[in-house]
């Protein structure tokens, strides 16, 4: 396993890591996710990104179960949550980044996890309603506090990250250290050239989601969606209808020989696509079983088989 630092940051966080998205709840119990968490572990994932939303909070209390029943030192791991949607219909307490929702969520979310404090925390959408300097300082009262030791964005534009850090530094506080956006084959333009500036501007770092495309990249999708997957669960339609587009899905037809001649499956080639921007500091990986966890680690093995002319083909494809 390699490990990057979250940009400039002292931070060092495995280049593969695993999320907890759609699988925690609705597909894994703690029994599933413990074993998919070991697998992972042993293979030196150290990273571990969760939400509040996720599962409307069991995502969290699954991943705290499984961190106590592994009984791995707090100091070997790294995990995040991310806040934004809530939990609650109550005003103040949902769609918003006030100072209010902010360190309540957060109390909460340490509840769930049973740990003292997360490493980092993230505010996972904008909100345009909240002023950005009571969201900053908010994030950089919690870490003040202990209760977190990094805050980071999530689907921020470059001009509000950068907004962040300009009221960060006028108030001498604590500004981002990462962005954690969608990244893969189908979806480069943010990471690769609205945050261009930023990775040495403001030390930007990324931890990036969805590799596979929501599983699309794999070509499960090619004849339709398969019972079982994320995309047959209730309350994903919307995810549905873009997994099953023809024309995504013919340039995925095009994509799967390349990996046939490198012998590696197509996901663990579009991970290891992924793994190629160095401006990347973990890429988060997501499984409903070990074996889903095993192959996904194998990846990094890939990494040396594609050559400047292989790369180039397949970004061909996804023009």
């Amino acid at each position: 396993m390699e490990y990057r630092k979250i940009g400039k940051s002292g931070l060092k966080i495995s280049l593969l890591s695993f999320g907890s998205w759609v699988s925690f709840g609705p597909q894994l119990d703690v029994k599933l996710a413990c074993e998919c968490m070991a697998v992972a572990w042993e293979a030196g994932v150290n990273f571990f990104d969760n939400a509040e939303v996720y599962a409307s909070g069991e995502s969290e209390r699954i991943m705290g179960k499984v961190f106590a029943d592994q009984k791995w030192p707090r100091e070997t791991f790294v995990v995040s949550s991310k806040f934004f949607w809530g939990l609650s219909d109550a005003v103040n307490m949902n769609n918003t980044l006030n100072r209010k929702y902010l360190i309540q969520a957060l109390d909460r979310s340490l509840e769930r996890f049973g740990l003292d404090f997360l490493d980092i925390i993230y505010c996972h959408r904008p909100d345009p309603d909240t002023p950005i300097l009571e969201t900053v300082w908010a994030m950089s009262d919690l870490i003040s506090e202990g209760k977190a030791l990094y805050w980071g964005t999530s689907e921020w534009s470059a001009k509000e990250i950068l907004e962040a850090h300009q009221v960060a530094r006028e108030n001498n506080l604590r500004p981002p250290i990462v962005e954690q956006p969608q990244y893969n084959l189908l979806w480069r333009d943010r990471v690769e050239t609205e945050y261009k500036s930023l990775y040495d501007s403001v030390g930007l770092g990324l931890t990036t989601w969805s590799p596979l495309g929501s599983g699309l990249l794999t070509g499960k999708y090619i004849d339709g969606t398969p019972s079982g997957s994320r995309a047959s669960l209730p309350g994903y339609e919307w995810l549905a209808q873009m997994l099953v587009d023809g024309k995504r899905n013919d340039k995925v037809k095009q994509f799967i020989p390349i990996a046939k001649e490198l012998d590696c499956t197509p996901a663990q080639l579009a991970i290891a696509w992924c793994c190629m921007n160095p401006r990347v500091s973990s890429v988060i990986t997501g499984a409903s079983r070990p074996e889903q966890v095993s192959e996904n680690m194998a990846a990094l093995d890939v990494l040396n088989r594609i050559d400047a002319s292989t790369k180039a083909r397949i970004e061909k494809i996804f023009l």
